[in-house]
């Protein structure tokens, strides 16, 4: 399974917005990773960040 594929299932499972290292952590990915992986998914306009440093599933 692909890193972006992996942050959106820890987002989705989770069902709430999360910081980059808890994302990390719940998904066993390095935390640089995810972040690179939050920045592709907000530019295919797949994530957005409801509030500052959090980032959820786009609706």
């Amino acid at each position: 399974m692909e890193i972006n594929d992996k942050v959106l299932k820890t987002l989705k499972d989770a069902g709430k917005a999360m910081k980059a290292g808890e994302i990390a952590e719940a998904s066993g990915i390095e935390k640089k990773d995810v972040e690179k992986a939050i920045k592709k998914l907000v530019a295919d306009n797949k994530l957005h960040s409801p509030v500052r440093c959090f980032y959820d599933i786009k609706k």
